[in-house]
């Protein structure tokens, strides 16, 4: 029996998927056909998609290049087709309109050329902004538009896209951090008193806490004559062994970080120093929460977020942003995004091993369900989903508050939303009493107004780029904006 794919109902055709892993391992047609069991004019009607897959087949296909059978899922041509769609529409190419069929086949047959095309798109974007927020500073409200143009896309969102392309997970240094926390006893309740050790032992690092970091509300400062780390004392447990373990990695895991910086090919100095912290919070999280035995309890609970922050003694945002890297090959966990949100629209941060697709400019939409958690604050918002390409999402949002501790102690308000494609929505607490299989309400959400195609949203701010206006003064709606195609 053919493979079917659970959300669309299609057989599965993975022609190409395959024939690249063959190509960038040497092998031809014949060589996979023996390592596979099967007919040389077999392998070639798969990899012409003239035969869909069965599961036996592709159990063997995930044996023979390694891995297991998820590398094999659509979920990267579609967030890859998505972005394509998106970069096409941008109204600074003037590129001509380009019918779905060839983008698929493109997408499928060439993703290098995809991504290393969106790459160059994604730096035109950030070329421009930069340098009108330049010519901003110096000229404010009197003018500059003629000098307006190009200039280099900002660090934060080079490293933040690299994370995204592995899938928020990072295998030598997840793997080292859980043997780390197996070998020398990091437990919940206990792992600060644990790292201290480590970094005393290890590192010749002292840790001292500090009654109060000063008026920024620093959370480590390393002296590195001194060999002495300070961190304050009123970080729990958890928190506490967070920052050591940030300080261990930079320490003591420079050839797992340096080696993932370089496979990167950040283009500048600025934006592979910035990775350095980044990698070294990931192995701090990973440390805290241990890979499997993070994965057992969230599957044991359902990926019920309070319960798993109560257990493993961490915040909710701490648990939702674990969950969003649980992508280790043959220990899947449920596939989500991960998204935080502060009361202006803007995303602080934003991981996805979904095929959820974030607008990079202008926002996000304004109908999502994590913008409604600022008016019901500490309470959970459940939403099903729908993109205009069809994908149906159930999410769920929350507020959280970091920072306090006094009265005039600064706070900070945010929501944190995690989502995964419906199908997975049965292993999640969250949907139980949802009758999934016809879901109502389902809310008609998409990527943010600029990139948006929906006709008839009453919630849209601006019209979509590429997209003609249409002006009929004779008529008015709640629809804001009509626009043609």
């Amino acid at each position: 029996m053919a493979r079917v794919d659970p959300r669309s109902g299609r057989k599965l055709f993975i022609g190409a998927r395959v024939r690249r892993q063959r190509e960038q391992r040497g092998f031809s047609q014949g060589v996979l056909a023996a390592r596979l069991g099967l007919s040389l004019s077999y392998v070639s009607q798969i990899e012409n998609d003239q035969r869909p897959v069965t599961p036996a087949v592709l159990l063997k296909l995930a044996e023979v290049f390694g891995g297991d059978a998820v590398q094999f899922s659509e979920q990267d041509d579609q967030r890859l087709l998505a972005e394509l769609d998106v970069a096409l529409h941008d109204r600074g190419l003037g590129a001509h309109r380009v019918a779905p069929a060839p983008l698929a086949r493109m997408v499928a047959q060439a993703p290098e050329l995809v991504q290393a095309f969106l790459t160059l798109h994604e730096r035109h974007q950030r070329l421009q902004e930069e340098h009108a927020q330049t010519i901003d500073r110096f000229y404010g409200e009197l003018g500059g538009d003629h000098l307006r143009g190009p200039i280099a896309p900002p660090p934060h969102e080079a490293v933040r896209e690299h994370f995204n392309r592995l899938e928020n997970y990072v295998d030598a240094l997840d793997r080292a951090a859980e043997q780390l926390a197996e070998t020398e006893g990091v437990q919940p309740g206990e792992r600060a008193s644990a790292m201290r050790r480590v970094l005393r032992e290890v590192c010749g690092v002292e840790v001292a806490e500090a009654p109060t970091m000063g008026a920024d509300g620093a959370l480590r400062r390393f002296e590195p004559a001194r060999r002495r780390l300070h961190v304050p004392a009123h970080l729990s447990d958890a928190q506490q062994a967070y920052q050591m373990a940030t300080q261990y990695a930079l320490l003591a895991c420079r050839a797992p970080i340096d080696a993932v910086i370089q496979a990167a090919g950040f283009a500048d100095a600025e934006t592979r120093a910035l990775a350095w912290p980044g990698l070294a919070h990931y192995f701090a999280g990973a440390l805290v929460l241990p890979y499997g035995r993070f994965l057992a309890e969230a599957r044991a609970v359902r990926y019920d977020i309070e319960l798993l922050a109560q257990r493993f003694q961490v915040s909710f945002e701490t648990v939702c942003h674990r969950l969003s890297t649980m992508q280790r090959p043959g220990a899947r966990g449920v596939p989500v995004y991960f998204v935080r949100v502060d009361q202006a629209g803007n995303i602080s941060k934003r991981q996805s091993a979904t095929a959820f697709h974030f607008a990079r400019h202008g926002g996000a939409c304004p109908l999502w369900q994590v913008h409604e958690a600022f008016t019901q604050p500490g309470r959970i918002l459940t939403q099903i989903a729908e993109m205009p390409d069809g994908t149906r999402f159930f999410g769920i949002a929350r507020t959280i508050e970091r920072g306090g501790g006094g009265y005039l102690a600064r706070r900070k308000l945010f929501a944190v939303g995690l989502g995964c494609e419906l199908s997975h929505a049965h292993e999640l607490v969250y949907a139980d009493g949802l009758n999934l299989a016809a879901p109502a309400p389902v809310v008609p959400i998409g990527p943010g107004c600029r990139v948006c195609p929906r006709a008839d949203c009453v919630q849209r701010a601006f019209p979509p780029a590429g997209k003609p206006l249409v002006v009929d003064e004779d008529s008015e709606s709640l629809v804001p904006y009509r626009f043609e195609g």
